[in-house]
């Protein structure tokens, strides 16, 4: 049978918890916190090659009445590129050349959802990530990339 506390008793073992929280240094947090962000530190660095959102020229805007339900990127590194579209919901993605894998979506605010990758290099995620967001690859012949962070 588990214990029941009154609100004295949990009061107290949350300050407790709080207190012992407070107690680990600063630096030691921010180790740990630098540690982390290396952890991918192999994986290649995708270069944003195209951005439909972008207009190219003027002309081109007004060629345009209204703005596309689709946003396509593609994002360009040594041995791979994925090729991403986004709609109101959902990320549609490709590698190229095609490969299976696995791809990671990461946000500044932690969330983070993995999308297997199949055969022909595609990949979908049927949950639009908050903003900003970052995807991580890696293929199961070993490549390792990540775009840089897409703000939509």
């Amino acid at each position: 049978m588990s214990e029941v506390w009154d609100d004295e008793e949990l009061l107290a073992r949350l300050i407790v918890a709080l207190t012992a929280a407070d107690a680990v240094p600063r630096d030691f947090v921010e180790a740990g916190k630098t540690a982390f962000a290396w952890h991918n530190i192999d994986a290649e660095l995708a270069e944003l090659a195209y951005d439909s959102g972008l207009r190219q020229d003027e002309e081109a805007a007004l060629l345009r009445a209204d703005s596309a339900a689709l946003r396509a990127l593609t994002f360009v590194a040594a041995e791979l590129s994925i090729e991403l579209e986004i709609t109101e919901r959902t990320l549609i993605g490709q590698l190229v050349p095609p490969q299976a894998g696995r791809i990671q979506v990461l946000s500044e605010s932690g969330y983070s959802h993995v999308a297997a990758v199949d055969e022909m290099g595609v990949f979908v995620l049927n949950e639009k990530p908050p903003e900003p967001f970052r995807l991580q690859c890696r293929t199961v012949t070993g490549l390792s990339v990540s775009t840089a962070w897409i703000r939509l």
